[in-house]
């Protein structure tokens, strides 16, 4: 028995019919999580935590006990199961595609313990095998020129790093473009997000902060950052033009 979310239903009044009914699957698929300990899809966990106003990690604590912060978490468990992922980030490398000298020097900057830094270090590489999932799902990045000019380590991480960048967008399901430097101020500007589409069709989104970050379902808001995607999207130069530009930043750190 899944005491937890039992009690947590209570709290709230639901029953196995009605919470099945609120977030979208069959009855005795919603009993079986009580009475056999079957753990739903992450999407389906994110929408009965939200429903019973607890974290999916308090009802089904397992897929969770992994090295990634707390709050990442359901999104990494998305992340794993997504068509298609589209990221925008104006300031650092996204973490798919991050080295891992590059990742710890991101991470270390974040006034975390050495061995804080490394757990996540491992965890940031172990999401990155996403990429060679069979069918992987389609990436699409758009970062800032100021990410491939801004020392992260040194010089030689940094060379390391956008060669690796180069190397994964020359990938089938990978597009890789950058916005100019010398583009005026834009929408993306206001901070990084990210997109993700399901297997059932179905969009989340994900923003980041100094503090954490935030797992994004409601549909007027994957819509509204749906848009801003595209804004972000036009401002970029094309692939080709992107992995250009990217090949010529590799030589500056050499």
């Amino acid at each position: 028995m899944n005491e937890v979310l039992r009690v947590a239903m209570a709290e709230r009044g639901e029953t196995v019919e009605s919470l099945a009914h609120r977030v979208g699957v069959d009855p005795k698929t919603a009993g079986r999580w009580l009475s056999s300990g079957r753990v739903p899809h992450p999407r389906t966990r994110v929408a009965v935590a939200g429903v019973l106003g607890r974290e999916p990690a308090e009802l089904w604590p397992e897929p969770y006990r992994r090295r990634d912060l707390p709050w990442f978490r359901p999104w990494a468990e998305l992340e794993q199961d997504a068509t298609s992922i589209r990221s925008y980030q104006p300031l650092v490398l996204p973490g798919l595609v991050q080295t891992e000298d590059y990742a710890r020097a991101v991470l270390r900057a974040g006034g975390l313990s050495t061995d804080e830094v490394e757990q996540l270090v491992v965890s940031r590489l172990a999401r990155q095998a996403v990429l060679d999932r069979d069918p992987p799902p389609q990436l699409v990045i758009v970062v800032d020129e100021a990410v491939l000019c801004r020392t992260v380590g040194d010089p030689e991480v940094m060379a390391r790093q956008v060669g690796h960048l180069a190397d994964v967008a020359d990938r089938e399901h990978v597009q890789v473009r950058v916005i100019p430097a010398d583009e005026p101020w834009h929408a993306g500007l206001a901070g990084p997000f990210m997109l993700a589409r399901l297997p059932d069709g179905a969009e989340v989104a994900y923003l980041d902060n100094q503090l954490r970050g935030e797992l994004v379902t409601e549909s007027a808001d994957v819509v509204s950052l749906g848009r801003r995607w595209e804004s972000v999207a036009g401002e970029a130069l094309s692939s080709r033009q992107s992995i250009s530009l990217i090949r010529e930043a590799v030589k500056r750190w050499i």
